[in-house]
């Protein structure tokens, strides 16, 4: 297989991203590709020329001084210090594959030929990404309309020669790196500095990242439910597919095949059981992990679409002779998307501690916080105070960003998004939910070792005896963080 990815050459998908990332593939730009977005260069620089009126960005100032005109030979001086006076992100170091990222979902909207760029400024993303050049980006600054102003200047303050990156591991000044290379600054045309910081790359990035771990999250909740439903000597009755069809949400379908697969072969489940139905924890499963898989599946619909779509301002249209000031940045669709996500990935974790409050409380010959001398031991007592730590902070975290807008640039700019707001926050979430989840998989491990002989699933014995090859079954008390610990690092490597 090529180790090249040609960049607009076809849409992107989440494979196709995963393989440039975990693939270390190199980006090109095909002769068609650059064809396109010369043609639309060419086609902004002749009607600059012909142009009487203004242009928004192009000819004019940016935001509420839309109505400031530029002179002819200051235009490259104007994207240049929007470039410079736009780079405001503050806060953190954004991660490495969230700026390679970046960089990827630029290239690719730039190549799609509407927004008027010059090859070279495309050609020199790539380089920078190829050649692991990542420039200092921080994740505070942007209200997710104007697209991502603030990281978006930061990513691009280096292409003229300016700010700092990281290369080889070590902060270096952009322009000593660009020597090094014997690349010379980009030297900006008209609406280019536009170009590059109008767009939702910043909220995209963050997203496409947060969703396919999402995917593997979702995957994990179930393996762990089924466990934990062996461990609680549950019922297989609720996961039959007949049941799911009565309610054929596409979600619910799948997370009852889901279980009726990871069940398969299993002693347990299919045991004779005292009791005629389960707690809400385990008998809604199908339907709590379903509606996040939909949730999950609808955000992923939402993303594909934005990552292929042209979002800087104003869109140029060569074939149709028009240059359209519209507002493709909005992150609305966003925004929205991530706040669900927050809330269904929450959802996973919610369900999730209530499942391990059942396990310890002595209910169906388990003991007392799974620990056979409760007393003078603890057991699992206090693992479920944490789990319930996190689900109470993921609540705060839900709050919805897209519910809030503040006005910007002098009143020009009324209506925001905030959805990098809601991109970032997603990350905390989904740290809780590791964090969760691994102490439902200790507790239901735990739980497993007192059904003993009785076997579960071929496939979840296998899983369980991975786990224990990291992480004991616990007899006394002992130092409970640094297990938890170490069922988080095993559960981000393990291959579900």
């Amino acid at each position: 297989m090529s180790n090249v990815y040609y960049v607009g050459s076809e849409p992107l998908t989440f494979d196709s991203i995963e393989l440039i990332l975990t693939q270390n593939m190199k980006l090109e730009l095909s002769q068609e590709v650059r064809e396109r977005i010369q043609r639309c260069r060419d086609y902004l620089d002749r009607k600059i020329e012909q142009q009487d009126g203004p242009l928004y960005g192009i000819t004019t100032g940016f935001g509420s001084l839309c109505n400031k005109n530029i002179s002819p030979d200051e235009l490259s001086t104007l994207q240049e210090n929007l470039v410079k006076s736009h780079a405001c992100s503050v806060g953190d170091e954004v991660s490495p594959v969230i700026v390679r990222l970046m960089m990827l979902l630029k290239a690719h909207a730039l190549s799609l030929g509407h927004s008027g760029v010059q090859v070279i400024t495309v050609q020199r993303i790539l380089d920078f990404f190829n050649n692991d050049v990542l420039p200092i980006v921080y994740d505070r600054g942007s209200l997710g309309a104007s697209g991502d102003l603030a990281p978006l200047a930061n990513l691009f303050l280096p292409l003229i020669g300016v700010g700092d990156v990281y290369y080889k591991g070590k902060k270096r000044e952009a322009i000593s790196v660009l020597d090094e290379f014997a690349w010379k600054p980009v030297r900006l045309k008209s609406k280019e500095g536009l170009a590059l910081l109008n767009g939702t790359q910043f909220m995209s990035a963050n997203g496409v990242f947060a969703l396919m771990r999402a995917f593997r999250l979702s995957k994990k909740a179930d393996t762990i439910a089924a466990l934990s439903l062996e461990a609680f000597d549950g019922r297989i009755d609720p996961f039959m597919d007949c049941i799911q069809q009565m309610r054929p949400h596409p979600g619910q379908i799948e997370t009852g095949a889901v279980f009726r697969r990871l069940l398969e072969g299993s002693e347990l489940i299919n045991r004779k059981k005292e009791h005629v139905q389960d707690p809400y924890s385990f008998r809604c499963i199908p339907q709590v992990h379903g509606a996040t898989k939909d949730a999950i599946n609808y955000v992923s619909g939402v993303l594909l679409t934005e990552i292929n779509s042209v979002t800087d301002n104003p869109t140029i249209f060569p074939e149709e002779d028009k240059i359209i000031s519209g507002g493709n940045f909005h992150g609305q669709p966003l925004a929205i998307s991530f706040d669900f996500l927050a809330i269904a990935l929450a959802e996973l974790g919610n369900i999730s501690e209530r499942r391990v409050a059942q396990l310890i409380m002595g209910l169906r010959g388990l003991p007392e916080f799974l620990v056979a001398n409760p007393g003078l031991n603890s057991g699992f007592m206090i693992p479920q105070y944490a789990a319930a730590s996190m689900v109470s902070q993921n609540k705060m975290y839900c709050y919805a960003s897209s519910s809030d807008s503040i006005v910007s640039s002098n009143g020009q700019e009324d209506h925001v998004s905030m959805g990098a707001n809601a991109a970032t926050k997603l990350f905390k979430v989904m740290d809780n939910l590791d964090h969760i989840l691994a102490i439902e998989l200790m507790n239901a491990a735990q739980g497993m070792e007192f059904r003993r002989p009785a076997r579960t699933s071929p496939v979840l014995e296998k899983f369980l005896r991975d786990f224990r090859k990291e992480v004991p079954f616990i007899e006394d008390d002992i130092v409970m963080y640094t297990e938890i610990h170490r069922t988080v690092a095993f559960l981000r490597r393990y291959p579900l």
